[in-house]
């Protein structure tokens, strides 16, 4: 510290004898150190805007290896040494500040030392003398400010005068020295004397906070910090200004504020001198950003996971991986949707020995109870973000996945194997076209379709894209097998009173939002049963409307009308005599299982495709050619007046759509009762194929 203090007290002494004031001395000290550090200063400047250059960079590697901490470091150390950049040149303005900061509480509290330049032995006999004649602590480290001042305001200089070594022209120098300015006494601790001094620390953290808001946007580097990093910096340098002002001498928070001060100048300076928009693409950094942000958005709709499931992921996550040559591979991402992989599981699992890896982000599917039973099944609980890197670094012959738009969002293929054969299972018999966004099954190597339809869409799509062709194997749909067989299974009663069941979908303006009232009025003065079955996804996302609704319908028949919650069982959806829904595909499921019509009600249809405008112009979808041949539609205003004319139509002429229903589904429906069969033959012949191919490679 006295090395420090002595090449600081230099150029302070200098500074001091140019303007003979302490307070303009510290301020030209101030400038001073800006200007003689300043190479340093853009030094660190031009290795901080590399650092933001590389951010975008740096953004894809923690997107291709979201969630691996590991593989992370190892490829940013990798850029970090190509780049040539150095992290720790980031502290370089800390110990320079903290070099100054400890330099100049030396010379401030030892002004005889450093500024009047008096020996050693001189300084501590005026110390000695102060202490003898006026009780100042000659042990404090402020022992020479108070000596000083003692000094300045003695009236008898006689003993000092007589001290070994005192010369009239040291003693003037000491009287001289003027350490106030503009009636601040800078040698003076703010929180012993009180005052006006007690400014000094308030002024030093308003400067602080200045220069923390200012960098915030003038700074490349601190510009790109989240919120909180940049709050607590601010409050770190607030809290260091507050201590430095109260408890240190003022001249110590005194240049604090005008360092603070002068560095939002010298931020102008640099950034003028190496502009940050000439090295840095900040299109290309928002963008990585933006992709980044909606990885780290996964999975946090869902809530905190227990502690329990948060440590069984983990050790799924590792036993996962411990396995090698894993040749099939499913993911879920619930429980619900092992009714789309139902059929060909169970297949698999009555004629072959293959192993089913089964990875699901639901801790409570249904998966881990089969795989009880089922040796062959090893079900793995992998959440939303960790299955971003499972999924990146797959490894497997064949993946089979429900998820559209692979490759689009946060599920990526394989980065360790390029030869994995991704298929994709339809979790609804309708139309892609208006229900998957633009792309979703661009990723994919091959799609187990449910019909013809499906096909003209895929290869229609390809055509006009001019994409290469997938692989598109006709199976069917498990979910109508299953129901089908379900339905086939159960004992069958006619009902004195008709039963109609109304499942609307869960989009806005649906039958529950826009008739259901007036629709269940007439209904019930017409003589029929209700029952009203939201979807699911309208129970969970809108529970508040619902409630709403159901205060609404409670003036209605409680005998006659009621609303089921309860989505466990298909036992109410077989039994109506008559379903009546809007665009949910339970309509066409619950038609081409049980060949009883619907009647639908045509809500503003719910589009995802953004294309399909352009679609509908020169192509008739599935989903409105079937309304056609199920059933019959109405528009809501329609329902008041013809509902029960077009109820009576359906109920009485149920041989007639029965007949319509069955040449519907045998026209557009591969394989009705067979899907299982099918899809689980096509991935009995890969697996086959794929180990030939290794076997002759080796």
């Amino acid at each position: 510290m006295q090395w420090i203090g002595a090449a600081l007290g230099a150029v302070m002494r200098l500074c001091y004898q140019w303007v003979q004031n302490y307070g303009l001395a510290v301020i030209l000290f101030t400038i001073l150190s800006k200007f003689i550090l300043f190479p340093v200063s853009l030094w660190v400047h031009q290795n901080g805007i590399k650092m933001v250059r590389m951010q975008a960079r740096i953004n894809r590697i923690k997107i291709r290896h979201f969630g691996d901490g590991d593989a992370i470091a190892e490829e940013q150390g990798k850029l970090y040494k190509q780049e040539r950049y150095n992290p720790f040149l980031g502290l370089v303005p800390i110990f320079v500040q903290l070099f100054l900061l400890i330099g100049l509480i030396q010379v401030i509290y030892h002004p005889l030392s450093y500024i009047l330049r008096l020996p050693q032995d001189l300084c501590q006999a005026v110390v000695g003398a102060a202490h003898q004649l006026g009780g100042i602590d000659a042990a404090s480290s402020s022992a020479e400010l108070l000596a000083l001042d003692y000094v300045q305001r003695a009236t008898d200089l006689t003993a000092f005068a007589a001290l070994p070594g005192m010369t009239q022209e040291t003693l003037t120098a000491m009287l001289r020295m003027n350490m106030s300015f503009l009636g601040f006494h800078l040698s003076g601790v703010p929180a012993q004397v009180g005052g006006m001094l007690l400014l000094i620390p308030v002024l030093a953290g308003l400067a602080s906070v200045t220069l923390s808001l200012s960098q915030n946007v003038m700074n490349p580097l601190q510009r790109e910090q989240g919120r909180a990093e940049q709050m607590g910096s601010m409050l770190f340098s607030v809290g260091l200004s507050l201590v430095l002002g109260f408890f240190i001498p003022a001249g110590v928070g005194f240049y604090w504020i005008w360092s603070n001060l002068f560095t939002i100048g010298q931020q102008a300076v640099l950034n003028l001198v190496y502009r940050p928009e000439k090295h840095i693409d900040y299109a290309e950094l928002a963008d990585s950003k933006k992709e980044l942000a909606q990885y780290q958005s996964v999975g946090k709709a869902a809530g905190t996971r227990s502690k329990q499931d948060v440590q069984r992921e983990r050790a799924d996550y590792k036993r996962f991986f411990s396995i090698v040559n894993k040749h099939l591979v499913f993911y879920s991402e619930k429980s619900g949707f092992y009714k789309y992989y139902q059929e060909m599981i169970e297949y698999l699992l009555n004629h072959t020995n293959i192993i089913i890896h089964y990875v699901t982000s639901d801790s409570e599917d249904q998966i881990f109870e089969l795989a009880k039973k089922h040796s062959q099944i090893r079900p793995y609980y992998i959440g939303e973000k960790r299955l971003i890197t499972l999924m990146m670094k797959m490894d497997a012959d064949i993946v089979v996945m429900t998820m559209p738009d692979l490759e689009n969002y946060h599920i990526k293929r394989s980065y360790v194997r390029k030869d994995i054969e991704y298929i994709y299972v339809f979790h609804a018999a309708i139309s892609g076209l208006r229900t998957l966004r633009p792309g979703a099954l661009d990723h994919y190597d091959t799609i187990l379709t449910v019909g013809s339809y499906i096909e003209k869409e895929i290869r229609e799509t390809e055509k006009r894209k001019q994409l290469p062709a997938k692989k598109l194997v006709p199976c069917g749909y498990a979910v109508l097998d299953h129901m089908a067989k379900e339905y086939r299974a159960m004992e069958k009663r006619a009902h004195d009173v008709p039963r109609i069941l109304i499942a609307p979908s869960w989009q806005a303006d649906n039958i529950l939002e826009c008739c259901l009232k007036e629709m269940a009025e007439e209904l019930l003065k017409n003589g029929y049963d209700v029952t009203v079955r939201p979807h699911p996804q309208y129970l969970r996302r809108s529970a508040v409307k619902l409630d709403a609704i159901m205060e609404a319908c409670k003036g209605l028949n409680k005998e006659r009308f009621h609303f089921e919650l309860d989505f466990s069982s298909n036992v109410t959806v077989f039994t109506a005599d008559l379903l009546i829904t809007d665009w949910s595909s339970i309509g066409y499921e619950y038609a081409l299982a049980t060949e009883k019509p619907v009647l639908f009600v045509d809500t503003p249809m719910k589009v995802v495709n953004s294309e399909f405008a352009q679609w509908e112009k020169n192509w008739e979808p599935f989903d409105l050619k079937v309304r056609r041949s199920i059933g019959i539609a109405l528009t809501p205003e329609e329902v008041k007046s013809q509902i029960g004319k077009s109820i009576e139509n359906l109920l009485n002429n149920q041989d007639r759509f029965r007949q319509k229903i069955v040449e519907f589904r045998s026209e557009n429906i591969y394989h009705f009762m067979e899907s299982g069969k099918y899809a689980a033959n096509y991935i009995i012949e890969q697996l086959q194929k794929k180990k030939h191919e290794k076997e002759e490679r080796q």
